[in-house]
């Protein structure tokens, strides 16, 4: 069969350190592992095949969940997508799980026909197709990787738990460092953009305009940001509605206000009724856009329902947008 890697169900330091930083986005697209297969522990001819993605964080949880196991796994080419989201975009699929199965002989490999799928990538593959290509059969492992051992020793049978997808805090909050970096960047360009404009606005002087009408503008702008990307998704279970756009407008409307009480506490055109206005339509619609990163944190989304969301949501964010921006201008120029 050749030679195959064998993995450490063990992180090390790097990994950890690896872990950290693409959550903050940093190398995120790159941060895989070579599709083909490998080895955890010393598996044999009777051994599971375990199927996962080449993001490196998929394969990492993976086998940090196999110490004391011999099983084979098979990474598919998902181009650093981890497994839900890969299997929804389609290249945790069907045709990919088979090209693997054929290109690592894994019919030789083992004498069973088994292959072990997180529940996760069931919208990707079609068992009975798989079944007719390949002539293994699909075993829909468990949602979590840590429950994989208790999966592998009960016979492949999973219990309720295992079947069951959570979010809690905890796991909402590991998300939070990548959105907020990754909007942060474009609102850090933007942020010297709207300086630069609020100079020109007004009938003071270039830097007293920039110092009154700058100041609060970029202020808003991160008030936006800040709930679409935190407050979205810590409150996630308890704000209202289904669709993260509006989950996201209300975060952004609670903002906005917490905003104006700030704006109107000053003096000057800053605290005009137009501008305040403004706000009310700019913040919630910055959140509303930023709080639909997070459909991937739900049991009840699907592909056909984000992009239904997004056809209906998306026109109504660029009109608040386009109207919030008009009132803001008129009220700096008087």
């Amino acid at each position: 069969m050749g030679q195959v890697a064998q993995v450490a169900t063990t992180l090390g330091r790097r990994d950890r350190w690896g872990a950290i930083t693409v959550r903050f986005g940093f190398g995120r697209m790159r941060y895989t592992v070579e599709p083909g297969l490998y080895a955890a522990g010393f598996p044999g001819e009777d051994s599971p095949v375990l199927v996962t993605t080449n993001y490196k964080l998929s394969f990492d949880h993976l086998r940090s969940a196999l110490t004391g196991q011999n099983v084979w796994i098979v990474v598919l080419d998902t181009e650093g997508i981890n497994v839900w989201c890969a299997a929804g975009k389609g290249t945790f699929g069907t045709d990919a799980l088979c090209a693997q199965v054929e290109a690592n002989k894994i019919g030789q490999l083992v004498r069973h026909r088994r292959l072990v799928v997180p529940q996760l990538g069931a919208p990707g593959i079609a068992a009975h197709a798989v079944k007719r290509q390949s002539g293994f059969t699909v075993v829909y492992g468990p949602v979590m990787a840590r429950h994989l051992p208790d999966f592998l020793r009960n016979g492949m049978k999973a219990t309720q738990e295992m079947r069951r997808k959570t979010f809690p805090l905890a796991e909402r909050v590991v998300l939070l460092p990548l959105e907020f970096v990754i909007a942060g960047k474009w609102a850090l360009l933007l942020s010297l953009v709207v300086y630069g404009l609020s100079g020109f606005f007004g009938p003071a002087p270039f830097s007293e305009n920039v110092g009154l009408h700058g100041s609060f503008a970029v202020a808003g702008l991160w008030s936006g940001i800040l709930a679409g990307t935190i407050i979205t998704p810590l409150f996630l279970p308890v704000l209202p509605g289904r669709a993260f756009s509006l989950k996201g407008a209300v975060a952004g409307f609670l903002a906005a206000l917490i905003f104006l009480a700030f704006l109107y506490s000053g003096q000057g055109s800053s605290g005009d009724i137009r501008a305040g206005l403004a706000w009310l339509l700019l913040i919630p619609a910055i959140a509303s856009f930023l709080g639909m990163e997070f459909t991937g944190a739900s049991t009840y989304t699907s592909l056909s329902g984000v992009k239904k969301e997004m056809r209906l949501a998306m026109p109504l964010q660029i009109v608040a947008g386009i109207c919030g921006l008009f009132l803001l201008a008129w009220s700096w120029r008087l």
